[in-house]
């Protein structure tokens, strides 16, 4: 069943034209990402979703019912901003029912609600303290608990852990997750970080200058990107791009560079593509189905489990990722190997996968 059906959206800011036939069908108790860099138009369609923003042409559809021209209370959606926007002067008990005061809901119901959510994120000895004796983390767990009260229909997280430092990141995306998890609810989650989006949802949806590039599983976008921004943006370090022609015995030679790669496919001689290669997928040793071509070692960076080693082909920079402990040193000339099986192509003019 489908819990929210976007249908042709549009938005317009005067001249500016920030969101470009949307369409997103997203699941009853799914997990969605909207990611993609800053400007892309990812918290413009959350707060059109939410309903503060108002739709230039479209539809938007949550339950089944049109909600074009309501407002966000009439929306049974509880969004999650970036900034906590708790109340100073407010406990963290009278912060997270204080939508349900407002609405003059039964004592009982109210104080229910408040000591379930509460003991769902850990807060149920916070209470009584205010914003500044808490920690970041749990300023943010109180933001979460006054959307939980409500029992929405819809969570909405507008960007909800940059403010966060990266350990305590990395926690609350297991919390997050966790907290969606055990309210089946039906979560759409803003964000420009694609770790967050890759480990946290069930779909993507990736963005760029208010379209919608591709959307699918975390694991579909990685494999089977559609064009060279989602191949580039998807994957951390992002994926490699050398430029290369297509020769007239069917094989692609490097610009800059008389390297003949093999290919295993009928294209005609003149094409010119990119050819994408994940740093997981190269190697300086021998793998399957592979071939070696010349390169030079510009730069390493270890993190201890995992080497990124920086090396210039045919005057392109090239990363390589691998297990372990560094291998080369900077200024070495060596042969790396790529794995034909595992090469994406993206078209010179069109940056479409091939």
């Amino acid at each position: 069943m489908l819990q929210i059906e976007i249908d042709h959206l549009n938005k317009h800011y005067g001249g500016f034209h920030a969101l470009k036939d949307v369409n997103i069908s997203i699941k009853q108790g799914s997990f969605v990402a909207l990611v993609g860099p800053s400007g892309c138009g990812k918290s413009t369609l959350l707060r059109t979703l939410a309903g503060l923003e108002k739709t230039s042409s479209g539809d938007v559809r949550i339950a089944g019912r049109s909600v074009i021209g309501k407002p966000p209370r009439e929306r049974d959606v509880a969004m999650v901003f970036q900034s906590y926007a708790l109340y100073p002067h407010m406990d963290v008990e009278h912060n997270m029912n204080y939508s349900m005061r407002l609405k003059r809901r039964p004592k009982e119901e109210i104080s229910e609600r408040t000591r379930t959510a509460a003991e769902t994120l850990g807060l149920g000895n916070l209470l009584d303290r205010l914003p500044k004796a808490l920690s970041g983390g749990q300023r943010q767990r109180v933001a979460m608990g006054r959307a939980i009260v409500r029992n929405p229909k819809v969570f909405l997280f507008d960007e909800p852990l940059s403010n966060l430092d990266a350990a305590l990141r990395v926690h609350m995306r297991s919390e997050i997750r966790k907290l969606h998890e055990r309210l089946n609810a039906t979560s759409v989650y803003v964000t420009h970080d694609q770790v967050e989006a890759m480990t946290m949802a069930d779909h993507v949806v990736v963005m760029r200058a208010g379209v919608v590039e591709q959307q699918g599983s975390p694991l579909d976008l990685y494999d089977r990107p559609a064009n060279r921004f989602v191949a580039g943006f998807i994957g951390s370090p992002a994926m490699n791009f050398l430029p290369a022609t297509v020769t007239d015995n069917g094989a692609l030679v490097l610009d800059n560079d008389s390297t003949q790669i093999g290919l295993n496919r009928d294209i005609a001689a003149g094409c010119q593509f990119w050819i994408g290669m994940r740093p997981e997928h190269l190697s300086l040793k021998p793998c399957v189905n592979d071939m070696a071509i010349d390169a030079t070692v510009t730069g390493i960076e270890s993190t201890g489990s995992m080497t990124f080693v920086v090396l210039e082909v045919a005057s392109q920079p090239v990363v390589l990722a691998h297990s372990g402990r560094p291998v080369t040193r900077r200024g070495d000339h060596v042969r790396l190997h790529i794995s034909l099986d595992n090469l994406h192509l993206f078209d010179r003019e069109t940056e479409l996968a091939a």
